[in-house]
């Protein structure tokens, strides 16, 4: 399997490079393959998910997408990238509680193509896989939590990214629809995908290909726990 994300020497820090959260952080991703993100709050998880997304920009190091450097200072192209690329499943879900649950998946689309009609089929396939359809014409706060967050992955996955980033995605949920909401997203699994999770959970920690572990500034691998 190729490398999908690599950094090398990463370093983010805070308050003027007091509080260092990443610290010469190296590591390869590898496409194919779903990883565990987990630490301490606070640790940095959602830092580094943030720099891996190009939402952030860290003080050192670089970062490689399809073994391309990312330069942090041309933010518009970074913007495409990961329009393009990257889709990303907040714990929070971010959606738009303005707009229904179709307007919720399809908008990301017209960020990369002005095409509404495919944007509006291509949605509605998504909210029919994950059970959503007659769900379209609703507003979010008409949504449960479970719901909501098959919404989050389905608007996540609206461009089809080869790399999808979640940020303690169940975080907010009850056991029963954690597992619904992973269930779905091991479904998301392709040789020509990675998938990054964070998460306090053991139980969902141990379900990915391999549990790396964030913990004072350094990354280190668990385990390769998921069997072949």
């Amino acid at each position: 399997m190729n490398n999908i994300i690599e950094i090398n020497n990463l370093e983010k820090s805070y308050n003027k490079k007091k509080i260092k959260v990443i610290d010469k952080v190296n590591y390869k991703f590898k496409n194919g393959k779903i990883y565990s993100l987990i630490g301490p709050s606070g640790s940095g998880k959602s830092t580094l998910l943030n720099l891996l997304s190009l939402i952030d920009s860290p003080n050192s190091g670089t970062i490689l997408i399809n073994n391309q450097k990312i330069n942090f200072k041309e933010k518009n192209k970074n913007d495409q990238i990961r329009s393009k690329k990257i889709g990303i499943i907040y714990q929070d879900k971010n959606l738009l509680s303005d707009f229904t649950v179709l307007e919720n998946v399809y908008l990301p689309r017209l960020a990369i193509s002005n095409n509404k009609i495919d944007a509006l089929k291509d949605s509605k396939n998504l909210l029919k896989k994950f059970f959503l359809l007659k769900r379209q014409n609703h507003f979010t706060s008409e949504l449960s939590g479970g719901e909501m967050q098959r919404v989050a992955i389905a608007r996540a996955l609206i461009n089809t990214p080869s790399i999808i980033l979640a940020d303690e995605p169940t975080g907010n949920l009850d056991f029963k629809n954690a597992k619904i909401v992973f269930k779905t997203l091991f479904k998301l699994r392709s040789k020509n995908r990675l998938i990054i999770y964070a998460t306090h959970n053991r139980y969902f920690a141990n379900l990915a290909d391999c549990k790396i572990e964030l913990f004072n500034g350094k990354i280190k691998t668990i385990s390769n726990v998921r069997k072949k």
